[in-house]
This record gives C-alpha cells, sequence and structure tokens, in this order.
C-alpha cells in the first residue's frame, strides 16, 4: 500500500545566519491511506507550520512533499487550484465559515469553486449532514449556530469533495468540552466507518487520544512517536501515555472527555 502523504527531510527556515529560525528542521514521515495521524508539540515546535507546508500557504526551505506520489511545490495555477480543492479538505480551528451564506451554502461552495454540479455532491450532502447531525442548520446562517455546529458544518464542507487526506488545525481550539468530544466522536467516525484520512495537528491530549498514531514535534524535529495498540488498548490508556510523553515536552491536558 502505498501513502497518502509522504514527507521527506522537509524544512522550513525564518531569516539569516546567526538569527535564522528553524520552524522545521528535517522532517520525515508518511501518512497511510485511512489513517488518523496526530502531531503535537508545545507552541512554537512547528507544527503549525508543518500544515501550512503541507496545504501549500507556505513554501518550504527544502526537502519534498508527495501526495500520492505527486511533488506538489511543482504545481502550478489549475493544478494548485485542484490539490487545495479535492486533495485536501482544511479543517480550521476558527470555522472559517463564510458570515452571509448558509450552513447548506457554506458545505457546498467547494462544489461551485471547483465547478462540480451540486447534483453531484447531493448525495454526498444528505450522508454528512445526517452523520454530522446538522440537518437543523443548514438553514441558518453562521451567526445563529453554536461553536459545536459551526465546527460541523465546517467538517462537512471539508470533506464534500472527498479529498485524499483531512487537514485539521487544532480543530477543537475553539470548543467546549462537550462540543469538542461530540466533534472528535464524529470524526474518528469518519475514519472508522468511512475510511477517511485524518492529519491532526493539536495541543489537546483529549482529540489526540483519537487518533492511531502521533508524531511529537519539538524545535522543528520528530522528538517522539506514539502508536495506539488497537484493538487493545482503550482510549483512556493511550490518553494516559500521551500525558506522559505531554509531560517531557511541557505541557498537558486536563481530563479525559
Amino acid at each position: 500500500m502505498e501513502p497518502v502523504l509522504k514527507i521527506e527531510s522537509l524544512k522550513k527556515y525564518y531569516g539569516k545566519s546567526k538569527s535564522q529560525t528553524k520552524a522545521l528542521d528535517g522532517i520525515t514521515f508518511q501518512v497511510m491511506p485511512g489513517e488518523f495521524l496526530g502531531i503535537m508539540g508545545s507552541s512554537g515546535s512547528g507544527k503549525s507550520t508543518l500544515l501550512n507546508c503541507i496545504a501549500t500557504v507556505i513554501q518550504p526551505t527544502g526537502g519534498s512533499i508527495l501526495m500520492n506520489g505527486r511533488p506538489i511545490q511543482t504545481l502550478k495555477g489549475a493544478a494548485l487550484a485542484d490539490y487545495r480543492g479535492k486533495e485536501i479538505g482544511y479543517l480550521f480551528q476558527n470555522f472559517e465559515l463564510l458570515d452571509n451564506l448558509t450552513g447548506r451554502e457554506n458545505i457546498l461552495l467547494p462544489l461551485s469553486l471547483h465547478k462540480v454540479a451540486e447534483k453531484e455532491g447531493r448525495k454526498r450532502l444528505e450522508q454528512l449532514t445526517s452523520y454530522l447531525e446538522i440537518q437543523d442548520v443548514l438553514q441558518k446562517f453562521p451567526a445563529q449556530m453554536s461553536g459545536g455546529q459551526k465546527q460541523r458544518v465546517a467538517a462537512a464542507r471539508a470533506l464534500i469533495l472527498n479529498p485524499g487526506i483531512v487537514l485539521a488545525d487544532e480543530p477543537t481550539g475553539a470548543l467546549d468540552s462537550k462540543n469538542a468530544k461530540a466533534l472528535m466522536e464524529k470524526l474518528f467516525g469518519l475514519n472508522q466507518n468511512e475510511n477517511a484520512t485524518v492529519l491532526m495537528v493539536t495541543h489537546d491530549s483529549n482529540a489526540a487520544s483519537y487518533c492511531r498514531r502521533i508524531l511529537f514535534i519539538q524545535d522543528g524535529v520528530i522528538f517522539y512517536e506514539l502508536r495506539r495498540n488497537i484493538p487493545e488498548e482503550s482510549r483512556q490508556e493511550f490518553y494516559t501515555r500521551i500525558l506522559k510523553v505531554m509531560a517531557q515536552l511541557g505541557g498537558g491536558s486536563a481530563n479525559v472527555l
């Protein structure tokens, strides 16, 4: 089985010579189809820079990023737009919904941006909204939704085009514990039942306990790798192991959801 995403010796440096900051300093890893991979680390460790490089928001200084065997740094024009819109789905911490569009319109927006007929996405829309339990907010505007509803609408938008991988950037960061748990259970279910591939950056050990594997980043390099023993290991047990590693990094979390 070939990896969906392959990162080789990825580097991102800011500044020059003596004052140079090495946000990423030679990171290498792979994401396999259907994997739920977490990226953890303290603030400034390089985890968000990594996600932004994969999303082509910023250009790396060196190394390579291959999506389904294709180097993304060489993509231009329409090919780059297709990559950003169809091959990756992005789930932001602060939802990034358009205030003047309803929930339905926000979810369907990628279809119109990438010239996909709404008819083709209608079945997918029904499946996602039913699973994410957001049928009752499809006609509402973001200002009329709770934080949890906004994030589930954003999740549906990220998944509507069946991307090869979902990039989730602190998806529970703006949610209370109840809504964070609900969102993570939905993402975990999509991973388990639909084989959705998810790469999630988080500082939250609770959210990370839903992952199958976690890479811990410190000072721009991979500090440690932790795998969940499925199905033998419970989420509570995995959470406890995560806390032990985070303690070495100077971070942690409160109570498991």
